[in-house]
């Protein structure tokens, strides 16, 4: 009898890595709906992909071949902000729930990142260029049109002015002490967000609700993807290695900050994890009986 075939199901960080191993071929938006199989390890994110193709697709049927890229601007914000009811969650805006987009999907709830992410896919499928921008404070999306770009927040759905832009900005330049002859300006503000960018502030944005909240468990796996997509960013290992303490694994948390501490030997809190580690290490040895 033939040995019968063997088919091993990614677990849902390893489906996350294969996401996002390489700038190359970045499946951003599918990245992005997969992060909430932490919270929901039965999610199909195909199924969430393939939600968000027929809403496109409907939107694609009222367009003719020949549409100019205003017109399908129009349609679009008509569609997503008006038909659909996409909009931010002021009474709930803290709520872990706005990051993902499974449930963004089914509330028309979100905060401005995942609305911007949802925006941004149907755009692109009706033939628009459109971009998130990580902008201080508020993610934002960018079009481009044939007479320039056009910026929108995705809470709201407003065209913002460059006035307006200008005015967001300036509690941000106040708090770095960017005015004067160092103000930097407003175009660089308005780059378009690299995917591992967006898909960074998206989970941080967790990390800082989870945080809060010491839910060391739904922390803990959120560093985690945070350490595979960002795999140089040392200071994300470290904060990995303290949630790990928190639930009683010192090994693994030990290892953790010994990496840190080899990455990062001056950081300025260096000498803080270095009694910290060595409390690990000492915790994480076998007791003799």
């Amino acid at each position: 009898m033939s040995d019968r075939l063997h088919f091993e199901v990614p677990t849902p960080l390893s489906y996350f890595a294969s996401l996002v191993a390489s700038d190359d071929d970045f499946s951003a938006f599918e990245a992005a709906v997969s992060i909430a199989q932490d919270e929901y390890p039965d999610l199909d994110p195909q199924g969430v992909l393939a939600e968000v193709d027929a809403l496109a697709d409907r939107l694609r049927r009222r367009l003719s071949a020949d549409a100019a890229p205003l017109q399908r601007l129009r349609l679009l914000n008509r569609y997503f902000f008006q038909e659909l009811g996409f909009s931010g969650n002021v009474n709930d805006y803290y709520d872990a729930r706005n990051s993902y987009l499974n449930d963004v999907l089914a509330t028309r709830r979100g905060i401005p990142i995942t609305l911007a992410l949802l925006y941004v896919e149907l755009a692109t499928q009706v033939g628009l260029t459109a971009r998130g921008v990580s902008f201080p404070g508020h993610f934002l999306v960018k079009l481009r049109m044939p007479r320039g770009e056009v910026v929108i927040d995705p809470f709201n759905g407003r065209s913002l002015s460059r006035e307006e832009l200008e005015e967001r900005l300036q509690p941000y330049r106040r708090q770095h002490g960017l005015g004067g002859d160092d103000e930097i300006p407003l175009g660089l503000f308005l780059q378009a967000a690299p995917p591992r960018d967006t898909l960074a502030r998206m989970l941080r944005n967790l990390k800082e609700i989870h945080r809060t909240a010491e839910d060391w468990p739904r922390l803990l796996a959120v560093q985690q993807r945070l350490v595979v997509l960002l795999p140089r960013a040392w200071e994300e290992r470290r904060d990995r290695g303290l949630v790990l303490a928190e639930i009683g694994r010192f090994d693994d948390a030990a290892q953790d900050l010994a990496d840190y501490l080899t990455r990062r030997p001056r950081a300025d809190d260096a000498a803080a994890l270095r009694g910290r580690l060595d409390e690990l290490r000492r915790l994480g040895r076998p007791r003799l009986h």
